[in-house]
């Protein structure tokens, strides 16, 4: 019975794995048509080899900062168990895998290539690993202090503040080390240059795709079958509903507000997504949409953030709404299981919030000052893809 119910695990997990990787395919076509049509190879190369690297800096490195495991044993103790630890590790590289490729949208347009590879090992190797050691594994006793103090340990079920506002305040960090892209705003600061997305079915396909995965991202957080709970499944439809219609009320029609609609309620809901009411999960959604919609704005328009797909009001924001949200809404009184409280969740998120910001500035700036960042002023009117990977997506162009 124990081999047939750690077989049913592997399965089970490396399901959800395979769903949290195709979320990346998600990540760069939303990115690919939201950039304008020069850039657009560049953001499915950078996708990729952000993952592949992701995959050595946490083979070798992060996941054993994370979780105290490492891989230079022998194959047959690492098949113990039918190789459940190998396929968790899978599982959550998809997780770690995700923070650069949010950093991606942000940066995209005018961020050099290889210095982003290197980002993306420090980030995945050590800085994601560091906070999710703490969330997610007892590190340093940060969670027994906080239950201590305020009677419940910091419960980010799937990610919101581990996974979206870690990578969305990194996002913001490096938004603001690489400025925004040329010609976006006047030198007065008066005038700013539209750049729409250059493919809605495009982006509209990347956000499906992501939101499809996002049920094997949150459901299968559970990591063994016995954990499994529909309750993660429903809150996670009601979220992504609610996130879609707040955006398209907020957005007012427009497509590129409506098809990341869902998406902000999905980063939302993850933190709370086994302890709220469907009802409440519905709330957070909603609530995630209209942020996403009036933040992007006031980012672009007022602050002059360059942020290109918004990427810090997305997951950053609405990450951090999630992770309080939880505190709120998994609450008994509001309907939820219980087992959270306020305090531990504002203090693990302002936690969350501040590890991605020392780390983003860390990793940005000392890249920014031994190797720099920025494609020059003729490599970005030329585009990315011309200057990076030398063709276009329409050779024609």
């Amino acid at each position: 019975m124990e081999h047939a119910k750690s077989g049913a695990d592997v399965l089970f997990i490396l399901l959800g794995g395979i769903m949290v990787l195709a979320m990346h395919s998600g990540f760069a076509f939303l990115e690919l048509g939201t950039v304008r049509w020069k850039n657009q190879v560049n953001a499915l190369v950078k996708i990729l080899a952000d993952f592949a690297v992701s995959t050595i800096a946490y083979f070798f490195i992060g996941y054993g900062i994370a979780y105290g495991v490492g891989f230079l044993t022998g194959a047959e103790q690492l098949a113990q168990k039918n190789g459940y630890e190998l396929v968790r590790f899978f599982f959550l590289l998809t997780f770690a895998g995700a923070v650069p490729a949010i950093v991606s949208g942000g940066i995209a347009e005018r961020a050099r290539f290889y210095p982003q590879l290197a980002a993306t090992f420090l980030l995945v190797g050590f800085i994601y690993p560091f906070f999710e050691g703490i969330a997610w594994n007892q590190h340093y006793g940060v969670q027994a202090w906080l239950k201590a103090s305020f009677g419940e340990e910091f419960h980010d079920f799937a990610g919101s503040i581990v996974v979206h506002a870690v990578g969305g305040w990194i996002g913001l960090v490096a938004v603001l080390f690489l400025g925004a892209r040329s010609g976006r705003y006047s030198k007065d600061g008066k005038g700013m240059t539209s750049h729409p997305p250059s493919s809605i079915p495009f982006l509209a396909l990347g956000a499906w795709i992501l939101s499809v995965g996002w049920f094997g991202f949150n459901v299968m957080s559970a990591q063994t079958l016995d954990k499994v709970s529909g309750l993660v499944a429903m809150n996670s439809l009601m979220a992504m509903a609610g996130g879609t219609l707040a955006a398209l009320v907020a957005g007012r029609n427009d497509p590129g507000f409506v098809h990341n609609g869902p998406l902000a309620g999905l980063v939302a809901v993850c933190a709370g997504s086994d302890v709220m009411h469907p009802a409440g999960s519905l709330v957070v959604g909603a609530v995630a949409g209209f942020i996403f919609v009036n933040m992007f704005t006031l980012t672009q328009n007022r602050w002059k953030i360059d942020d290109v797909l918004g990427v810090w009001p997305l997951h950053g924001l609405c990450g951090a709404w999630g992770g309080i949200a939880a505190g709120i809404f998994g609450a008994k009184a509001l309907g939820g299981m219980g087992g959270v409280t306020l305090m531990s969740q504002l203090a693990g998120t302002a936690l969350g919030i501040a590890v991605a910001l020392a780390g983003g500035a860390l990793v940005y700036g000392a890249l920014k000052a031994t190797i720099g960042l920025r494609l020059n002023a003729e490599e970005e009117f030329n585009g990315a893809d011309l200057s990076i990977h030398k063709i276009n997506a329409t050779p024609e162009n």
